[in-house]
């Protein structure tokens, strides 16, 4: 799609005027252009891609979010240790620290104008640990496991049993997945073979969130517009919102230069270190993803991945540097060229390993495959901006030690779907933790739980017990020992292969005010507005 198209199009600016810049709009709409845009209106849905988690955070509410905090450098982020009402106006831990008690804000409403009750939470919080799938091993991750842990005590009155002490508890609850669902609304829409409406929320939206979805067409755009009898925060100065799907990079920048939009924040490292050096009044905003890395995975139930061997070979096969300077354009944090062992807790942090083609080689021939070996290497296309040029150079790098790997380019849309089925021998992959803490990265993605981001679906009962030691670690020098062990054990083993530290890049025209990063990756527009 050109400009031209962009601006022809019926749907590209919802009800607003044909060809409308950026000076003729209203201060309280903004133009959103994006590679892809969600797939679904439920994050509880299977296969839900990262785009979703947006529509979670605008459509729904939590009981609670997180505040803010200012860096020095004036840049605007989530404050991870200060937890902040919602939809819940208090909340009251009990003495023995083993349930909290919610007071729900008695003023709110779902978007049809019914009551949000405790009822209401409790089927939202059943719903969300009993699908399966993403939802349910995200409240795992805070001890959210079974539905009797939840209570309604009255209309107006919420209580989370705990059945143990986890410092991820109350963290888990602030994240996009425990949102809460107009319960009566889904019900009506469900089914027998679906108890719990997944079928009619993947397209329908049953929420009280601060936005409402207006249009919804799947590859094409959203289109939000602001619930004017939302209760549970500061009203949004954002009257609408369009979020146009514009699959091609230049585009999206073309896009942004001649003002025809107002933000975009899938542009290629490239380019954002173009406009970051341009005069022209584009603001950039970039900021390092916390416990986030891409990685070249490798599936331990694919022979000759099993081999541990094969995979060190390979993390000594890869190009790393020309990875960085080619994909990344140096926007991007280096995990790989440690100095050895690993020494602290911090996390992400760099491996050992670095390009050496003789010890790939020798360590192909220990574990018997001297000669090579064909593979498919899988990337997702809605990250091929970075994940095309990283693919191609490991093609040509695994090449080097007899590796002859295929490319095989999965639409951004089903990336979701094919991890899930774990059957992909080889993949690059990005994967962020919400929750800021090494032992949750750890869980999701090296636990023997195998959950969906454990894409390697590698298993080790050693390594199990040392994340367990971490997340419920009663003293500081058992969960450091803890950590490093796990890093130490991971590092070795390299089911998957720590690339980058990504960064989060925005861009967005110079009136565009209130941007702040957040774990999920997704702009908050309740918080942003136009000068």
């Amino acid at each position: 799609m050109d400009r031209r198209d962009f601006l022809t199009s019926g749907a590209a600016l919802g009800a607003l005027p044909l060809a409308a810049h950026a000076q003729a709009r209203p201060k309280d709409v903004l133009i959103v252009a994006n590679e892809f845009g969600p797939n679904s209106l439920d994050i509880h849905t299977v296969g839900a891609n990262r785009p979703s988690y947006g529509v979670s955070w605008l459509v729904y509410d939590r009981l609670m979010t997180y505040g803010k905090r200012t860096l020095p450098d004036g840049r605007v982020t989530y404050d991870r240790n200060k937890l902040e009402p919602e939809l819940a106006e208090s909340w009251q831990m009990a003495p023995d620290g083993m349930s909290v008690t919610f007071k729900l804000r008695k003023s709110a409403k779902f978007h049809d104008g019914t009551p949000v009750t405790a009822k209401d939470v409790k089927w939202s919080f059943d719903r969300a640990v009993s699908v399966g799938g993403f939802p349910t091993f995200q409240m795992a991750a805070g001890s959210l496991e079974k539905p009797e842990q939840f209570e309604v005590v009255d209309e107006h009155t919420f209580r989370v049993k705990f059945i143990r002490k986890d410092k991820l508890t109350m963290a888990d609850m602030a994240v996009p997945v425990p949102c809460i669902f107009n319960s009566e609304l889904v019900k009506k829409n469900a089914t027998a073979a679906d108890p719990w409406g997944l079928v009619w929320t993947r397209n329908n939206t049953a929420g009280g969130g601060a936005y409402k979805v207006e249009a919804f067409r799947p590859g094409q755009e959203i289109v939000y517009v602001r619930y004017d009898e939302w209760k549970n925060g500061p009203m949004p100065k954002l009257r609408r919102i369009v979020q146009r799907d514009v699959p091609n990079a230049g585009n999206r920048r073309a896009l942004l230069v001649k003002g025809d939009i107002d933000m975009t924040y899938d542009l290629p490292p490239k380019d954002f270190a173009e406009l970051s050096e341009d005069k022209a009044g584009i603001k950039v905003t970039s900021m390092p993803i916390e416990n986030a890395m891409l990685y070249l995975g490798m599936n331990t139930t694919k022979p000759p991945f099993d081999n541990v061997k094969v995979r060190q070979a390979v993390a000594y096969a890869l190009p790393y540097d020309k990875i960085y300077e080619n994909a990344f354009y140096g926007r991007a944090a280096k995990l790989y060229g440690g100095s050895g062992p690993v020494k602290t807790i911090a996390w992400p942090q760099p491996t050992a390993y670095r390009t050496d083609l003789a010890k790939a080689k020798a360590l192909m021939a220990e574990a018997g495959v001297p000669g090579g070996f064909e593979t498919t290497l899988s990337f997702d296309l809605g990250g091929a901006t970075v994940g095309e040029p990283a693919a191609v150079l490991t093609q040509e790098a695994l090449a080097a030690i007899g590796i002859k790997a295929q490319i095989n380019k999965i639409p951004g849309a089903t990336w979701r779907a094919a991890l899930l089925k774990k059957d992909m021998p080889l993949i690059l992959n990005r994967f962020g933790g919400w929750l800021d803490y090494p032992e949750y990265f750890f869980f999701w993605c090296y636990h023997g739980q195998n959950a969906v981001f454990n894409t390697m679906s590698y298993q080790n009962p050693k390594l199990d017990k040392l994340i367990t030691n971490a997340r419920f670690a009663e003293s500081k020098p058992i969960y450091d020992s803890s950590v490093r062990e796990m890093i130490q054990l991971a590092y070795d083993e390299v089911p998957r292969i720590p690339l980058f530290q990504p960064s989060s890049d925005v861009a967005m025209q110079k009136d565009v005010m209130g941007y702040m990063y957040w774990f999920h990756l997704q702009p908050d527009f309740r918080q942003i507005y136009k000068a």
